[in-house]
């Protein structure tokens, strides 16, 4: 088992695809063991193989972001193999848009729920560690919407602007203990949620980005490689936003 001051185990949420993967994969070249957190194990199995044949270690484990109880179960299992973690990376997150006056409480609660409080649950459980090792990085993984609101994503900007919240009080309450705290906030990147994107839709969103393109995965996964790194020890409590000029 590692000593605490020797962790270098992290925790990625949301790995089976897209920004979670390419984390996850960037984490694991870098020299970090990756726990990889989501629901679909199959899809897990699959980064777990890839970053195993690039000569890098993870392990998998299936878990509801949302679910209570998996954050406290899943980092028990992690800590009992390899040790407090080194960094814990939010990403696992939902979208169930609507208009303000369509939107039933149901799809209000499940994206606040995953987005929002699930992170919380994630920080909560693996701070417990991190806190006694004196060491630790933690990134969430927000969005420019929860900068600068959306029509028809009231929920994701509410939970998205609540982690840039979140991610600055736990940087205060966790400082004193060598933890820094840190959020990402990607605008428009080339995933499988924009790729079902109309032509006309994407059109319309380039031409609010400065820079004329959409974020590549590797990009927010090289910020959050340098956020867990040593040359991040003196940044902590910022919302970084990465979109191409996009809010600025």
């Amino acid at each position: 088992m590692n000593s605490p001051a020797e962790s270098r185990t992290a925790l990625v949420t949301g790995a089976s695809r897209g920004l979670g993967r390419a984390i996850a994969e960037r984490l694991a070249r870098d020299g970090w063991k990756v726990e990889l957190v989501a629901r679909q194990a199959d899809k897990l199995n699959e980064v777990r193989a890839a970053i195993e044949a690039a000569g890098g270690k993870a392990c998998v484990h299936t878990a509801d972001i949302s679910d209570p109880k998996a954050a406290d179960q899943v980092i028990a299992t992690v800590e009992k193999e390899s040790g407090p973690l080194g960094a814990l990376i939010n990403n696992a997150g939902i979208t169930k848009d609507g208009l303000i006056m369509r939107m039933d409480d149901a799809d209000w609660s499940a994206v606040i729920d995953t987005n929002l409080t699930g992170a919380f649950r994630w920080i909560r459980a693996a701070s417990r560690g991190m806190l006694k090792a004196r060491t630790g990085r933690i990134v969430n993984i927000g969005s420019v919407v929860g900068l600068v609101g959306n029509a028809g994503q009231a929920n994701y900007a509410a939970a998205k602007a609540g982690l840039i919240g979140l991610t600055q009080s736990v940087a205060r309450e966790f400082a004193s203990r060598g933890i820094t705290c840190n959020c990402v906030c990607p605008g428009f990147f080339e995933t499988d949620m924009t790729s079902i994107l109309k032509d006309d839709i994407k059109s319309k969103a380039l031409t609010g980005i400065p820079l004329g393109r959409f974020g590549k995965p590797d990009e927010i996964a090289g910020l959050v490689s340098f956020l867990c790194g040593p040359d991040a020890g003196y940044v902590t409590g910022q919302a970084w936003a990465m979109d191409g000029g996009m809010t600025m």
